[in-house]
């Protein structure tokens, strides 16, 4: 016997997953976002010449480096409350807690390296 997924998207919006759901997608995000960063960083190295620099033009845009900065930042935390949920199952059941303490850790710590990166691209460095 097997279970029947097909979910509309009507459907699909509705699901009231909350923040681990959200968690999930948004990992989902930023993980790819890393692999799009990368893949264009290399594609811009080999490139070279004009498209080269339009892109290097990007990726030293504040705002950019903003958006990667959070991506890595959120993608390692919550990297690692996954890994502690797998290791200890028994925490499975908190798993909402561990939403909020991840995102505890996670704000403070992006709020301190946006400010620093804004203090410096203020400064002009």
């Amino acid at each position: 016997m097997t279970l029947d997924r097909k979910v509309g998207l009507l459907a699909g919006l509705r699901y009231k997953g909350g923040g681990p759901m959200l968690a999930w997608i948004l990992h989902r995000i930023t993980g790819l976002g890393m692999i799009v960063f990368i893949a264009l960083h290399v594609i811009a190295s080999l490139l070279g010449g004009d498209i080269g620099i339009a892109i290097n033009t990007v990726y030293q845009s504040l705002y950019f480096q903003l958006f990667v900065v959070f991506g890595i930042i959120f993608h390692g935390v919550n990297g690692l409350r996954i890994i502690v949920l797998d290791l200890w199952p028994k925490f499975i059941e908190y798993q909402r807690e561990s939403t909020w303490l991840e995102w505890f850790i996670i704000l403070p710590v992006y709020g301190l390296t946006a400010f620093v990166m804004i203090s410096r691209f203020l400064a002009g460095e």
